[in-house]
């Protein structure tokens, strides 16, 4: 689904200031610079209480590597953005006390010798959309063209990316350029990722398809088997804003582990038709409407999180979560699922899985 330019500036407008972590030695407190817009939804479960290890805070921008704009709005461009993140390091923004939209023509790429740690931070002001034409932010530690740096790519502890107070509008991984067709904002594999604090509005990648997904976010090859993380994060948050793909409307994975805090999916659809393996005579897909988990041993863990509204074709309205050999789990805590809707197949409300997959379900709502 895609939002219209002025919608851009209309979800932007409303972000407020960021307020910085306070740290403690046995967690820290991820402050909501999104609350209480006028209009739009904000950043992350207003209900979620959960609270937040240390490893899940947001990352250390007070020495910027870059400074991406003069302070005014003019000078902050996409361009710049994406040289920024070439370059790696913490990246801020200076773009004036307004609101700004960044429009990505091509995707900002993480090179894997410009670490090990990237933070990209929005400060609560800005909007990276992806116009419906191009996916917007893009790290792959296997990519020649990105430089390998191990013998190994596929199980390396850099670059750790961590993208935090931003907005990822209208990314579209849809275009069959590049890669699976999937992570319509976000395209991930090695290293490790985390979000804290962002929006995902409106992003897609392709409709049909056995196992890609990923309308938000796609994610591979964790370090260490490490799980990615999110923090306070929204995907959709209201009727219009979704994300949409074959498989996970939201998020979508192989083999990969999530730690989920405090955060919000609703109105994602998985579009795609025939599951995986796909059916006779379909294209494969839909499944996951929010959230859509493949491969082997690997953990779901959702704190303090609601799913609800979300769609599905085939399997699994909020969650789909197969593992081929058996060994994963799932862990809900102080989390809701509710009102999701399509598909078949439920070992739970909400939930498709193997009936042997163990789930932990701690203060928590399935419905």
């Amino acid at each position: 689904m895609r939002i219209a330019a002025c919608l851009f500036c209309i979800c932007s407008f409303f972000l407020a200031a960021c307020d910085k972590a306070t740290e403690s030695p046995a967690a820290i407190d991820v402050k909501n610079p999104l609350t209480n817009p006028a209009s739009g939804p904000a950043a992350g479960n207003p209900d979620g209480k959960c609270p937040i290890p240390a490893e899940a805070g947001t990352g250390d921008v007070s020495k910027p590597k870059t400074v991406v704009g003069d302070g005014s709005a003019a000078s902050c461009t996409a361009e710049a953005f994406i040289a920024a993140v070439a370059r790696g390091g913490a990246i801020t923004f200076a773009c004036g006390s307004a609101p700004v939209t960044l429009a990505m023509l091509r995707p900002a790429k993480v090179f894997n010798d410009s670490g090990p740690d990237i933070v990209i931070d929005g400060g609560g002001l800005v909007t990276l959309s992806g116009g419906g034409a191009g996916r917007i932010l893009y790290m792959n530690t296997c990519d020649q063209e990105l430089h390998w740096t191990t013998a190994h790519c596929q199980d390396q502890d850099h670059p750790r990316l961590t993208v935090q107070n931003l907005t990822f509008v209208d990314g579209n991984a849809g275009t069959g350029e590049d890669l699976d067709g999937g992570g319509g904002a976000i395209w991930t594999r090695g290293g490790r990722f985390k979000a804290v604090n962002c929006r995902f509005f409106g992003n897609v990648c392709v409709r049909t398809g056995a196992d890609v997904g990923g309308g938000a976010i796609r994610a591979f090859s964790q370090s260490a088997g490490k799980p990615v993380i999110l923090v306070n994060c929204t995907f959709g948050g209201a009727s219009g804003y979704g994300n949409t793909g074959s498989n996970g409307g939201g998020i979508s994975s192989i083999g990969v582990s999530w730690s989920i805090y405090n955060s919000l999916f609703s109105y994602n659809r998985a579009v795609g038709n025939g599951g995986n393996p796909a059916q006779s005579n379909t294209p494969g897909g839909g499944s996951g409407g929010a959230i859509y988990n493949d491969g082997n041993t690997m953990t779901l863990s959702l704190c303090g999180t609601l799913i609800e509204h979300n769609e599905v074709e085939s399997y699994g309205s909020g969650i789909f979560f197969v593992t081929n050999d058996h060994t994963g789990n799932i862990k809900l805590e102080e989390t809701v699922l509710r009102l999701n809707t399509g598909g078949s197949w439920y070992a739970r409300p909400g939930i498709s899985m193997h009936e042997d997959t163990r789930i932990e379900v701690i203060h928590s709502v399935l419905e």
